[in-house]
């Protein structure tokens, strides 16, 4: 039998299965239009995706560059899921995908230098008003790469973290995780337009996301390895880089693009929403840790002051 044979044969197996008849398919072929890079990409629809609400040119930077965040959330989303419906994953399966993962992360920390060296200031202290209450604080995407990759617990207050009940319903811990904090007015306590808006739009979906991924999430999907595997160097390795990028790296990149701006002025300006942005974002004072127990306890005492850039099993 021929390639073309057995392509077809295959085609005719595959169309039957669903009840189809393979040749009206194969007619179809004949008259199609071969497919463009621009109509596979949707480049016109994705290159006509940004609306500048003031007429300053770098507004135009700042919109491009936070969609492209979008995207590459989108992806660590996507390689996270791959792990997390994987009945058996293997160290090697999961190390490769964690590898991906913290690609992905590696490019969104070194980013930043477009965002702390390609804006002018000026320029972004006048367009950054037209924004609020708007805030990259409402990336429904960053949270659920959060929610995907740890326990609850894990990103609960650190006020909270040791006293809130384990077992507590999805709702409670929701009204107790870290970043609630930075949506409420650090003055009077009182939840900020910002949040408002965000839990209006998002909370339902945030519930369902989160219930989905209580067993789903990567730290549970590593305690549930085998020992043996578990026990892998290389995916120790893994699991300490992606940990160390996205609750370091990346969060100091931020902090210090962020601070190069409402830095600038004699006064320091406040993060959209009235938060203590400095103490929300550091490391040092929430301690986001991913994957607690692969950490050692000095280790976690310097969390986001040493940057432990090796991230290396001793």
């Amino acid at each position: 039998m021929s390639k073309s044979e057995d392509l077809v044969k295959q085609l005719s197996e595959k169309y039957a299965a669903i009840g189809q008849d393979v040749n009206v398919h194969l007619e179809g072929l004949l008259h199609s239009t071969p497919i463009t890079y621009w109509d596979y990409i949707q480049t016109d629809a994705l290159l006509n995706l940004q609306t500048q609400r003031t007429n300053l040119p770098d507004e135009m930077v700042f919109i491009m560059y936070h969609q492209v965040n979008e995207l590459l959330f989108k992806m660590i989303l996507w390689e996270i899921e791959q792990i997390a419906y994987n009945e058996n994953p293997t160290a090697a399966f999961f190390s490769e995908r964690l590898g991906r993962i913290s690609r992905y992360f590696d490019v969104l920390s070194s980013s930043f230098v477009v965002m702390g060296d390609g804006m002018d200031v000026a320029q972004y202290m006048k367009f950054r008003n037209t924004l609020t209450p708007a805030s990259g604080f409402q990336s429904a995407q960053y949270r659920k790469i959060e929610f995907a990759s740890t326990e609850l617990i894990n990103l609960i207050d650190i006020r909270f973290r040791t006293t809130i009940d384990r077992d507590t319903p999805f709702q409670h811990a929701f009204d107790h995780l870290y970043w609630q904090a930075a949506g409420k007015d650090h003055k009077t306590g009182k939840k900020s337009t910002l949040i408002n808006l965000f839990e209006e739009r998002y909370m339902e979906d945030f519930i369902r996301f989160m219930k989905t991924y209580n067993t789903l999430n990567l730290w549970t999907k590593f305690k549930d390895l085998p020992d043996a595997d578990k026990a892998d160097i290389g995916l120790q390795n893994a699991m300490r880089h992606y940990d160390h990028t996205v609750n370091v790296r990346w969060v100091m990149a931020h902090y210090h693009a962020a601070g190069k701006y409402l830095n600038s002025g004699k006064e320091k300006a406040e993060a959209t929403g009235a938060s203590d942005w400095q103490k929300y974002m550091h490391p040092r004072y929430q301690k986001r840790i991913f994957f607690p127990d692969l950490w050692t306890e000095k280790e976690m005492e310097n969390w986001g002051i040493d940057n432990l850039e090796t991230c290396a099993i001793l």
